[in-house]
């Protein structure tokens, strides 16, 4: 084995994550409103990914096989996919970011007052 054979060699397990990433993706795309796609840009760590995300802005991210395959996947479920670099990200995915980030802080302030009750 090569120094870098373990990163250019494509065994089935590579073709196994594709496989579960597009199912994950139209999965969850015909279980939510609204969906659009988002592509982003490879970048010095992470590969190109498309982001899916619904009409209330809950979003998932997975590899879909370039920007082909983006485009495809979108083709495929009948959803618009869109550049991040030229339209950004929805609002409505940032407010659930918002939104999710808030409702866990108050669960984790209900879960330490409810600890210092037990005490």
């Amino acid at each position: 084995m090569g120094l870098f054979d373990r990163f250019t060699r494509r065994g089935s397990s590579g073709s196994t994550a594709a496989e579960s990433d597009a199912r994950h993706l139209a999965d969850w795309a015909r279980s939510h409103r609204g969906v659009e796609g988002y592509i982003e840009p490879q970048t010095t760590v992470t590969e190109l990914t498309v982001v899916l995300v619904a009409y209330d802005g809950e979003w998932t991210r997975r590899k879909v096989g370039g920007e082909r395959g983006a485009r495809r996947l979108g083709q495929d479920l009948k959803i618009p996919v869109y550049d991040v670099h030229k339209t950004g990200y929805p609002q409505r995915m940032r407010d659930y970011d918002n939104k999710r980030r808030i409702e866990r802080k108050r669960e984790l302030q209900r879960e330490l007052l409810q600890r210092d009750r037990d005490l």
